[in-house]
Protein backbone atom coordinates (compact mmCIF):
# COMPACT_ATOMS: atom_id res chain seq x y z
CA UNK A 1 0.00 0.00 0.00
CA UNK A 2 1.31 3.58 -0.74
CA UNK A 3 1.56 4.23 3.25
CA UNK A 4 3.41 1.31 4.04
CA UNK A 5 6.45 2.89 1.90
CA UNK A 6 8.56 5.09 3.79
CA UNK A 7 8.85 8.43 3.07
CA UNK A 8 11.41 10.84 3.95
CA UNK A 9 10.04 14.33 4.16
CA UNK A 10 11.78 17.73 4.21
CA UNK A 11 11.34 19.48 7.45
CA UNK A 12 9.31 22.23 5.67
CA UNK A 13 7.31 19.83 3.65
CA UNK A 14 6.01 17.74 6.87
CA UNK A 15 4.81 21.55 7.68
CA UNK A 16 2.64 22.06 4.81
CA UNK A 17 1.20 18.75 5.10
CA UNK A 18 0.64 19.61 8.39
CA UNK A 19 -1.14 22.73 7.69
CA UNK A 20 -3.33 21.49 4.85
CA UNK A 21 -4.43 18.82 7.06
CA UNK A 22 -5.53 21.39 9.70
CA UNK A 23 -7.03 23.70 7.28
CA UNK A 24 -8.59 20.18 5.83
CA UNK A 25 -10.11 19.84 9.26
CA UNK A 26 -11.39 23.36 9.59
CA UNK A 27 -13.07 22.60 6.14
CA UNK A 28 -15.33 19.87 7.54
CA UNK A 29 -16.33 21.17 10.51
CA UNK A 30 -17.10 24.79 9.42
CA UNK A 31 -18.24 23.75 6.12
CA UNK A 32 -17.32 25.93 3.15
CA UNK A 33 -19.94 29.02 2.35
CA UNK A 34 -20.61 27.58 -0.95
CA UNK A 35 -23.14 25.93 -2.44
CA UNK A 36 -22.86 22.46 -2.39
CA UNK A 37 -22.47 20.77 -5.58
CA UNK A 38 -24.29 18.26 -7.29
CA UNK A 39 -22.61 14.52 -6.15
CA UNK A 40 -20.09 13.22 -8.66
CA UNK A 41 -20.99 9.98 -9.46
CA UNK A 42 -19.14 6.74 -8.22
CA UNK A 43 -18.48 3.71 -9.96
CA UNK A 44 -18.91 4.90 -13.37
CA UNK A 45 -18.01 2.95 -16.38
CA UNK A 46 -15.77 3.69 -19.20
CA UNK A 47 -18.52 4.06 -21.21
CA UNK A 48 -20.45 6.69 -19.46
CA UNK A 49 -21.60 9.95 -21.19
CA UNK A 50 -20.00 12.10 -18.00
CA UNK A 51 -17.03 10.33 -18.04
CA UNK A 52 -16.44 10.96 -22.01
CA UNK A 53 -17.35 14.59 -21.31
CA UNK A 54 -14.42 14.59 -18.04
CA UNK A 55 -11.86 12.78 -20.80
CA UNK A 56 -12.07 15.71 -23.09
CA UNK A 57 -12.07 18.32 -19.96
CA UNK A 58 -9.10 16.56 -18.79
CA UNK A 59 -7.39 16.16 -21.72
CA UNK A 60 -7.82 20.08 -22.36
CA UNK A 61 -7.42 21.23 -19.25
CA UNK A 62 -5.89 18.90 -16.40
CA UNK A 63 -3.25 16.70 -18.82
CA UNK A 64 -0.77 19.66 -19.31
CA UNK A 65 0.26 19.14 -15.52
CA UNK A 66 -1.38 16.48 -13.92
CA UNK A 67 -0.54 14.16 -16.82
CA UNK A 68 -2.25 12.28 -20.01
CA UNK A 69 -2.27 9.10 -17.67
CA UNK A 70 -2.68 11.10 -14.75
CA UNK A 71 0.60 10.16 -13.56
CA UNK A 72 1.43 13.57 -12.43
CA UNK A 73 4.25 15.26 -12.55
CA UNK A 74 7.82 13.93 -11.49
CA UNK A 75 8.92 13.95 -7.74
CA UNK A 76 5.59 15.53 -7.26
CA UNK A 77 6.10 15.26 -3.03
CA UNK A 78 9.23 17.83 -3.43
CA UNK A 79 8.74 21.75 -3.76
CA UNK A 80 9.82 23.36 -7.41
CA UNK A 81 13.38 25.77 -7.39
CA UNK A 82 10.18 28.19 -7.11
CA UNK A 83 8.92 27.02 -3.75
CA UNK A 84 5.62 25.61 -5.51
CA UNK A 85 4.38 21.80 -5.68
CA UNK A 86 4.50 19.71 -8.51
CA UNK A 87 0.74 18.53 -9.97
CA UNK A 88 0.47 15.69 -7.93
CA UNK A 89 -0.64 12.37 -9.81
CA UNK A 90 -4.67 11.28 -10.08
CA UNK A 91 -4.32 8.00 -10.51
CA UNK A 92 -4.25 5.91 -7.16
CA UNK A 93 -0.89 6.52 -6.19
CA UNK A 94 -1.60 10.19 -5.35
CA UNK A 95 -3.71 11.34 -3.15
CA UNK A 96 -6.61 12.48 -4.82
CA UNK A 97 -8.65 10.05 -3.83
CA UNK A 98 -8.46 10.95 -0.35
CA UNK A 99 -11.01 13.91 -0.32
CA UNK A 100 -14.33 13.18 -0.76
CA UNK A 101 -16.23 14.93 -3.42
CA UNK A 102 -17.31 18.40 -2.12
CA UNK A 103 -13.71 19.22 -1.07
CA UNK A 104 -12.27 18.05 -4.75
CA UNK A 105 -15.13 19.93 -6.19
CA UNK A 106 -14.41 23.29 -4.44
CA UNK A 107 -11.07 22.88 -4.80
CA UNK A 108 -11.08 22.39 -8.96
CA UNK A 109 -13.82 25.15 -9.04
CA UNK A 110 -12.88 27.97 -6.30
CA UNK A 111 -9.02 27.07 -5.99
CA UNK A 112 -6.23 25.96 -2.77
CA UNK A 113 -6.44 29.26 -1.01
CA UNK A 114 -9.96 29.76 -0.87
CA UNK A 115 -10.39 25.65 0.67
CA UNK A 116 -7.94 26.67 3.04
CA UNK A 117 -8.98 30.40 3.88
CA UNK A 118 -5.92 31.89 2.70
CA UNK A 119 -3.64 32.74 0.04
CA UNK A 120 -1.90 29.85 -1.05
CA UNK A 121 1.13 30.13 -3.63
CA UNK A 122 0.10 26.93 -6.21
CA UNK A 123 0.17 26.42 -10.07
CA UNK A 124 -3.42 24.94 -9.92
CA UNK A 125 -5.82 27.91 -11.46
CA UNK A 126 -9.63 27.96 -9.89
CA UNK A 127 -11.79 26.99 -12.74
CA UNK A 128 -15.11 29.36 -11.72
CA UNK A 129 -15.80 30.97 -14.68
CA UNK A 130 -13.37 28.59 -16.79
CA UNK A 131 -15.52 25.15 -16.77
CA UNK A 132 -19.14 24.68 -15.71
CA UNK A 133 -20.38 22.60 -12.65
CA UNK A 134 -20.81 19.94 -15.22
CA UNK A 135 -17.36 19.92 -16.75
CA UNK A 136 -15.81 19.48 -13.71
CA UNK A 137 -18.22 16.64 -11.92
CA UNK A 138 -17.62 14.88 -15.85
CA UNK A 139 -13.48 15.84 -14.98
CA UNK A 140 -13.86 14.39 -11.70
CA UNK A 141 -16.08 11.77 -12.69
CA UNK A 142 -13.17 10.42 -15.80
CA UNK A 143 -10.40 10.49 -12.95
CA UNK A 144 -12.32 8.32 -10.50
CA UNK A 145 -13.46 5.55 -13.30
CA UNK A 146 -9.73 5.61 -13.99
CA UNK A 147 -9.22 4.50 -10.26
CA UNK A 148 -9.50 0.57 -9.03
CA UNK A 149 -12.51 -0.62 -7.78
CA UNK A 150 -11.31 -0.63 -4.77
CA UNK A 151 -10.15 2.77 -4.48
CA UNK A 152 -13.46 4.26 -5.83
CA UNK A 153 -15.73 2.14 -3.32
CA UNK A 154 -13.26 3.59 -0.81
CA UNK A 155 -13.29 7.38 -1.72
CA UNK A 156 -17.25 7.07 -2.28
CA UNK A 157 -17.90 6.00 0.96
CA UNK A 158 -15.66 8.80 2.32
CA UNK A 159 -17.62 10.93 0.33
CA UNK A 160 -21.22 9.62 1.95
CA UNK A 161 -19.77 10.30 5.20
CA UNK A 162 -18.99 13.56 4.17
CA UNK A 163 -22.16 14.35 3.43
CA UNK A 164 -24.19 13.05 5.82
CA UNK A 165 -21.89 14.95 8.41
CA UNK A 166 -22.78 18.53 6.63
CA UNK A 167 -26.49 17.50 6.95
Amino acid sequence: MFWDKQVILSRNGILVILAVMIALAVIVLFGLDREEPAPVESGVTETSSLVALGRTVYASQCAACHGANLEGQPNWRERKPNGRMPAPPHDETGHTWHHDDATLFNLTKYGLSALVGRPVETDMPAYDGVLTDEQIRASLAYIKSRWPAQIQARQSEMSRRADAERG
